[in-house]
Formats: structure tokens, sequence, C-alpha cells
């Protein structure tokens, strides 16, 4: 392996994770972000690429630990389809299903701490086609346009887009839809207390915009769901953190 080859770490299925970023949007691995040693998509893909042969290792986070689980299922950069043909639909960078929940995940390494963010939203996402309980979201949707510097660091048009897609998952397969934001904090950016500090009070403040809506969000550290592993997977928790810092 060089300087340049992606990392995946013991027990993570390189092999089906090779297929999948293959087959998905972005062209991470060939393109070569996969293996930057600040790489997002590496350590969410080592994250929860673990699990895919054992779901029900996988903890759930600790703000939406009142859920039933266990976890049946783990995906790595699945799409989740819009109510429409055509476009681009989101991606996330994991999905967990329970019996009665879909997990959405957006996850992030260094990318709030880098340029501040701007809104953008097309006129596809003002379709009547939410149902009931989407109105905080859209209401941040709306939001977002009029002030599309709202946020410097958290990119809150993503996670609208991320519910949307969420709401139309709800539709097509029962399952009561969750989106978790899991952040890093990492140590090897340079990144001033601040900055991280500021981060978590705009996730605070997008958390109360959108809360009690049909799609729940919520929001955690990569730090604190990693300290849920345990047994086999609390060793698996050591090596993400020796190799991504997160």
């Amino acid at each position: 392996m060089t300087e340049h080859d992606p990392i995946f770490l013991p027990g993570v299925p390189e092999a089906r994770l090779r297929a999948i970023f293959g087959q998905a949007a972005g062209n991470e691995i060939a393109s070569g972000k996969f293996a930057s040693p600040q790489s997002s998509s590496a350590l969410a893909a080592n994250g929860f690429g673990w699990f895919i042969d054992r779901p029900s290792d996988c903890p759930l986070f600790p703000a939406i630990s009142d859920l039933r689980g266990p976890v049946r299922e783990v995906a790595v950069e699945r799409e989740i389809r819009l109510p429409w043909r055509g476009g681009r639909h989101p991606w996330l960078d994991a999905v967990l299903w329970t019996d009665a929940h879909v997990i959405g995940v957006e996850s992030k390494r260094h990318e709030p701490f880098r340029d501040a963010k701007v809104a953008e939203l097309s006129d596809a996402y003002d379709r009547d086609v939410w149902s009931e309980g989407m109105e905080g979201w859209c209401a941040m949707r709306d939001a977002l346009r009029s002030e599309p510097r709202r946020y410097r660091h958290l990119d809150a048009a993503q996670l609208v887009k991320h519910a949307l897609g969420l709401a139309s998952e709800e539709t097509r397969s029962g399952h009561a839809p969750v989106l978790v934001y899991l952040y890093a904090e990492p140590q090897d950016g340079g990144y001033s207390p601040d900055a991280f500090l500021a981060h978590r009070r705009e996730v605070e403040d997008f958390h109360a915009a959108v809360a009690g809506c049909r799609v729940r969000f919520a929001a955690c550290s990569w730090r604190g769901w990693l300290a849920c592993f345990t047994g086999e997977a609390a060793r698996h928790a050591r090596a993400i953190e020796e190799a991504f810092a997160p």
C-alpha cells in the first residue's frame, strides 16, 4: 500500500466498499479523494462499513437512544430518491434501518471549518409533495433562500435536501424517518476551539428550527458515537481514532 492508497481498516469489507463507491455519485475512490489524509468519506466508510455484515452490533447515536433497536441493516453511500424522476437526488453517507425507523446519516469531518457556506436550493424543492409534518423543514428551506449565509459552518441546505429525501423514503417504506448529523472536531486541522463552538451553536439553532417535524433531526459528534462502541466494536473505535483523529 502506498501513501496514495485508500485506507481500509481491519474488518471493513474493502471489496464491497470499492464496489459501492464505484457505482455511487462523486467517484470518491477513483478520483483519489478517498485516499486524502483529510477524507470525510473514508472516515464514514470505515466507521459504518465495519457494521455491514454485523448490523445488530451497530450502536444507535446518543441523541436518539430512545429509539427501539436493534439495527437490522447498514448501508454506506446510499442514494435516497426524491418523489420525481430525473434530476439529482440526495446521497447519504450511511443509512441504518431498524424495524420501525430509517436513519439517514450525513457525516462531516473537516468541511464545516473550511470555506463559509452559502445555501442554494433549486425551485424543484418547492413542489407540494412533502405531506404533513414537514412545515419546519420547508420553513428552513425558505429561510435559507432569503438568508443564504445564515450559517457559516453548517451546510444547512444539504440537510434540508436529505430530510426531504427521507420524507419520501417514509412514504415508500413506512419507516419513520430520522436524519442524524454526525460531525467531527478534527485535531489535525489547526482549527480553533472557537470554530468548534460556533459550529455547535449553529447545529443547536438548526435543531430548534426543525424540532417536532415528521423527519426527526438529531446531531452527534463522532467522539460521542465512538464512545458507544462495545465489545469487538470498541477495538474498531480505537482504530478509527488512531487513523482519522475525529
